[in-house]
């Protein structure tokens, strides 16, 4: 942790923890509907700097910190920004983390490290997510930052997927000395930070400058290569690959296969939706080219952050229109209250306890409507769960000409199909032997991040990228 002045420690703590609190300054929500640009207004350097100086550097370890999951030194990259050292305060960030300036965007900090700030208790937290993001940005447009990279050690490792899991290994392995090549089913790189997170919560070119990086540290991307159908795992070692990190998500639209309608004109899966909303017409896969068809009245059914995602991208496409988020079989909406907030600014509504049970078509065959039928949660079971119930009777209809399916994600099984010897759970899930190091059973082949855990955060597949990046340097350095 940064030295900080012993008279600091014995008189400082007190007057900071009661410092005025001043809150993110966003848009204008009658503005940010019309468009899709960044909701919140960067911090100024002074604004940073005194937001900084609110921090109170608890004793190691700091909540803050243990609640981090790339145990970012919060307490120092605070004690720097409050001194105006910014891109010293970036270097802190980079020691743990490969996305700071993307973490500090879109991790849930009111979850992580400000939901564990100890001034939660009688004030408001520190702003240590957009300070994170900040300070980064500021280091990257005064001197930039290159991947320091390692003596190279004539190894070569093939990683699978293009998104957090996959460049945090890439990162880790650059540092090591290996050279680093990353397939990628889709055209650009950047996986779920370019076709999955909106541009008004991820602006497109604070990725793009992070990949810049990458390609500068000497990575060959091959875009467009489906592992498993176009190549696999076994041909990559035959091409000279000596290990293999796959980090691929778990991307596959969770389905309503029992409820009738679902294939109508008008009902989009998440996923689809959200690439064709928000990704420039020349990073589309040729299979999501064609325009989106956005009618006035739009509900979006799930309840967790996708869905946020989903029912924001529909009201910036079409600020005029009224979308609805119903979220089916939920007590509680399970999104960020951030974004939740956000999009009530915005003229959302969230309806609860409410299940689809059918879509129906118009007259010209397209979706005109969807009914629903109430919920109520029902009694305790042994582990003190209440399990969502029908109330008989309840059915209703709403009209609606668009609708979008945010109802989760499954992992794709097609790579634990292809490769012998590698063993997978839960419809495809990659199984690893140890937690710490991503192992698989296949001898060389490493994997994290939501292929691994299931849907989780952006920042817990880096996580999981880095520590396989890690092992896969033990592993390849002990074999030679």
């Amino acid at each position: 942790m940064q030295a900080v002045p012993s008279e600091f420690l014995a008189i400082d703590r007190k007057e900071r923890a009661n410092r005025p609190f001043f809150d993110l300054d966003l848009r204008p929500p009658e503005t940010r509907i019309c468009d899709f640009e960044d909701v919140v207004i960067e911090f100024r350097p002074e604004r940073a700097m005194v937001e900084a100086a609110r921090c109170i550097h608890c004793p190691d370890p700091a909540p803050c910190m243990t609640a981090c999951p790339t145990h970012n030194d919060i307490p120092s990259a605070m004690w720097l920004i409050e001194q105006g050292r910014f891109a010293e305060a970036a270097g802190i960030y980079h020691k743990t983390s490969t996305l700071p300036e993307i973490c500090g965007r879109v991790c849930p900090h009111e979850a992580l490290c400000q939901g564990s700030c100890v001034l939660n208790k009688h004030q408001k937290p520190v702003l240590c997510g957009e300070l994170e993001a900040f300070a980064v940005d500021y280091e990257r447009r005064t001197q930039g930052y290159r991947i320091p990279l390692g003596k190279p050690t004539g190894m070569k490792v093939a990683i699978i997927g293009a998104g957090p899991a996959g460049v945090g290994c890439a990162d880790i392995l650059l540092q090591k000395g290996y050279s680093v090549t990353i397939f990628d089913s889709k055209p650009d790189p950047g996986g779920l930070l370019v076709y999955g997170i909106p541009n008004f919560k991820l602006p497109k070119d604070v990725w793009q400058e992070k990949w810049e990086e990458f390609e500068k540290a000497g990575v060959t991307f091959v875009p467009n290569t489906y592992i498993g159908k176009d190549k696999t795992i076994d041909s990559l070692f035959a091409e000279g690959y000596e290990a293999v990190f796959i980090g691929v998500g778990s991307e596959v639209d969770a389905k309503m296969e029992d409820t009738p309608g679902t294939d109508l004109p008008g009902v989009y899966e998440a996923t689809d939706f959200l690439i064709r909303a928000n990704v420039p017409q020349d990073q589309l896969p040729d299979s999501m080219k064609e325009p989106l068809e956005i009618g006035r009245r739009v509900a979006v059914i799930g309840g967790g952050d996708t869905a946020s995602d989903c029912l924001r991208t529909a009201r910036a496409w079409a600020p005029r229109k009224s979308p609805a988020c119903t979220a089916a079989l939920k007590r509680k909406c399970p999104a960020a209250r951030s974004d939740r907030q956000m999009a009530k600014d915005e003229g959302a509504k969230y309806r609860f306890l409410t299940q689809p049970v059918k879509f129906i078509p118009g007259a010209d065959g397209k979706l005109a409507a969807v009914e629903c039928i109430e919920m109520k949660l029902g009694e305790p079971d042994a582990k003190g769960r209440r399990k969502p119930v029908p109330v008989e009777g309840s059915n209703f209809s709403i009209a609606v000409d668009t609708v979008i399916l945010a109802l989760g994600y499954w992992p794709d099984p097609i790579i634990g199909k292809t490769t012998p010897d590698l063993e997978t759970h839960d419809w495809g899930l990659i199984t690893v032997k140890d937690k710490a190091t991503g192992a698989t059973s296949r001898e060389g082949v490493f994997s994290g991040g939501d292929c691994v855990t299931g849907p989780d955060l952006v920042v817990t597949a880096m996580v999981g990228g880095r520590k396989a990046g890690l092992a896969i340097d033990e592993y390849l350095r002990n074999k030679k």
